[in-house]
């Protein structure tokens, strides 16, 4: 079984957020395609208590129940059918759908006997990598696909570094036309 999952794809992490991935809006569209061939879809959420620690560090972004925290209108949101949320304690925390508060996404994909993963969403850097790292050490065929994620691009080359690290670690590299065109959904 395959499963998709669309790591934060918040209207903050877009390009008129607080805390944007400049073409983060243009992976929404390659997301929604993507939607079309799974049949178990999961998104996590940044879902920050006002006064976190996590601010320390990053600009104020995704509070819970905020406007910045939703998915934007342009994602098909009805497709989803599971949203875990992450950060919700005063910690700097959250960086993983896998550390989900709400469920355990570990124990989720396997009631559902998902053992290949697609990855996608914001950001590459952050969320993602640390998503795909977590999945391959769980065990799960990761694949990342990189026309339907984004980076914030901070500092020249992290997002490099970062496609670099998930792919040595052992995640698959592709993209939404690969898979439409090769992949048995």
């Amino acid at each position: 079984m395959k499963a998709l999952l669309i790591v934060d794809l918040q209207n903050d992490f877009l390009p008129e957020g607080t805390l944007p991935a400049p073409n983060g809006d243009k992976v929404v569209p390659e997301i929604n395609k993507l939607m079309e061939h799974f049949s178990l879809i999961i998104a996590s959420k940044d879902w920050h208590p006002a006064n976190s620690v996590h601010f320390k560090k990053w600009p104020v972004h995704c509070v819970a129940g905020s406007k910045g925290a939703e998915f934007p209108f342009s994602l098909n949101r009805p497709k989803i059918d599971l949203v875990l949320y992450k950060g919700t304690n005063d910690l700097d925390d959250g960086y993983s759908a896998f550390e989900a508060t709400n469920i355990s996404l570990d124990q989720h994909l396997k009631m559902h006997a998902v053992n290949s993963l697609y990855i996608c969403g914001l950001t590459t850097e952050y969320c993602v990598k640390n998503t795909v790292l977590d999945a391959l050490k769980a065990g799960y065929e990761t694949f990342v696909v990189q026309d339907a994620t984004a980076g914030v691009n901070a500092h020249p080359g992290d997002e490099k570094a970062a496609w670099d690290e998930m792919q040595k670690a052992g995640a698959k590299l592709t993209t939404t036309a690969a898979m439409t065109g090769v992949y048995d959904f």
